[in-house]
């Protein structure tokens, strides 16, 4: 009989291997996505940002601890070495989101019988790796400040996208995986 996998409570420690596969698994995802399907999806020059959802979806699933959760950061991070851009500031940004998002799931905010924790934890996660990666350009880049304000709304625009995707995914896959 197949064992039931079950959501892994806040004091456990380490990785399981399911929870490897998951992170891996939707970490490649969101970099596929964000290389093929990114500069495709384009909302008035918002687009999500794939990885973000990726890594705040899979913290979700996991539920790790803080380390865990600065690990699934850094690897994010690392990925986005690859890809066009800033890429080394990412890892300062992306390991302040995983963090945050830390943190976020531990808010309950349900509206009803509706969970909407992934909603707002993906939400302010992504705002803070969003904001976090713009100041580091500012300070060392030597981006302008006027930029700051250019990226506020386009770093709102990304996160109410990231986190509408992560809450419709956030469900489905938390049944799969409970199975």
């Amino acid at each position: 009989m197949a064992e039931k996998r079950v959501l892994r409570n806040e004091t456990a420690k380490g990785f399981s291997i399911q929870d490897l596969i998951i992170v891996a698994v939707l970490l490649a995802a969101g970099t596929v996505l964000k290389l093929f399907v990114g500069s495709v999806v384009n909302f008035f020059g918002m687009k999500p940002n794939f990885i973000i959802a990726s890594y705040c979806l899979a913290i979700l699933l996991v539920r790790p601890n803080l380390a865990g959760c600065a690990i699934i950061g850094i690897l994010a991070g690392a990925i986005c070495q690859f890809l066009p851009g800033t890429p080394w500031l990412n890892f300062i940004s992306e390991l302040l989101g995983a963090a945050a998002m830390f943190f976020m799931i531990k808010v309950p905010f349900k509206f009803g019988k509706l969970d909407l924790n992934p909603l707002l934890a993906t939400f302010v996660s992504t705002v803070i790796s969003g904001g976090s990666f713009v100041v580091c350009l500012l300070v060392f880049m030597g981006a302008e400040t006027s930029s700051l304000v250019a990226y506020i709304p386009i770093v709102l625009g990304t996160a109410a996208i990231g986190s509408v995707l992560v809450q419709l995914l956030y469900l489905p896959l938390r049944k799969v995986l409970n199975r």
